[in-house]
């Protein structure tokens, strides 16, 4: 498939989001489609009352459809040295689609979606809304439970690279 040449706007605009620090997450979903994971790092929160996150999702993604149509979902933010889980997910290794949630880390019954164990926290809810945006649905997830690793670092993506933080004292 060719794609349209992109415009001087948007080569500014994404290497000034290559500059910008994000939290690394896998989102996935289980449910009715399917169960689906992939490496994520358009997450932020909104607001605490209820606890809600969005998450961007391409509509080209293969997993896009199993995001918005199960209703539960679960942001894993990536601890420092989960890289190799980000890599997994973000389809950079040979690991077979149906064979990423074989490792003995995925957590597959507990929450009603994936969970990583000793991710430096994972968020598990539901979808309350779906919004579009270009390329991208924005979901909003009503988290309903929350598991934190709270002694572990972090993984964050700046300059097209994952960077490990240490967690401080």
């Amino acid at each position: 498939m060719m794609t349209a040449e992109l415009t001087p706007t948007q080569r500014k605009f994404r290497a000034a989001m290559a500059n910008l620090s994000a939290g690394v997450t896998v989102v996935t979903a289980y449910g009715k489609h399917g169960r689906a994971g992939t490496t994520v790092s358009a997450v932020c929160s909104v607001t605490d009352t209820p606890p809600t996150m969005i998450v961007c999702i391409n509509k080209s993604a293969t997993s896009h459809d199993a995001y918005v149509e199960n209703d539960k979902i679960a942001i894993n933010v990536l601890a420092h040295e989960q890289e190799d889980v980000a890599l997994v997910f973000a389809n950079a290794t040979d690991t077979p689609r149906e064979k990423r949630f074989d490792d003995p880390r995925w957590d597959l019954e507990t929450y009603g979606a994936p969970v990583l164990s000793h991710a430096a926290a994972s968020l598990v809810g539901r979808i309350a809304s779906v919004s579009h945006q270009g390329s991208h649905s924005v979901l909003f997830v009503e988290v309903e439970t929350v598991v934190t690793t709270p002694e572990t670092g972090g993984l964050v993506y700046f300059q097209r690279k994952f960077h490990s933080i240490k967690a401080t004292a």
